[in-house]
């Protein structure tokens, strides 16, 4: 990865050599390693056996989850944050494992539909869940700086799934809590 970075550099027609981007080529690896660290990962290994007996049927709602991701189309970043609840079944999930699902699919090439889509069908694989809602609200800064750029829109897309989908009241609900 380091060697393309480092043709990419003298492509754009910079000295390597300079002072400034000597050590950019190995920086940008170890950056696009990191931040796309997701594809590392796996649905087993992030929950890590955190699932619990609950007697609770009522919504768990963990919002305002920051998330960094690269859209698959320009290799540029989206930044926002998501919104996912939950109608439990006889188990819960351990909250930090909510957060660490929203990061394990966003630290991958990504588009958002797609993103909250495997999030809410995430959740649900685990959980058994009567229903699972996600909303993820994001700025692209494939949008914001090229093409159109137009700064400040926003993108948001929601997967509502089981009791979000089918009953109105607990949809109304769940946008009740996360505005």
């Amino acid at each position: 990865m380091e060697k393309q970075y480092a043709q990419i550099i003298s492509d754009l027609g910079e000295d390597l050599n300079r002072a400034g981007l000597k050590d950019t080529p190995v920086r940008a690896a170890k950056a696009m390693r990191f931040l796309t660290r997701g594809y590392e990962q796996s649905l087993e290994e992030v929950v890590n056996g955190a699932l619990f007996p609950s007697d609770n049927s009522e919504m768990v709602l963990v919002k305002d989850i920051e998330l960094y991701s690269l859209c698959e189309h320009h290799m540029l970043p989206f930044i926002g944050k998501a919104h996912v609840a939950y109608i439990p079944q006889g188990k819960v999930v351990g909250l930090s494992k909510i957060a660490r699902i929203v990061d394990m699919y966003a630290r991958r090439l990504q588009i958002q539909e797609n993103m909250t889509k495997q999030i809410a069908e995430a959740i649900m694989s685990i959980t058994d869940a009567a229903g699972v809602a996600v909303v993820v609200e994001a700025k692209h800064m494939c949008m914001m700086m090229r093409g159109v750029e137009k700064q400040n829109s926003s993108m948001k897309t929601s997967m509502m799934l089981g009791s979000f989908r089918d009953n109105s009241a607990t949809r109304a609900e769940f946008f009740s809590l996360i505005k």
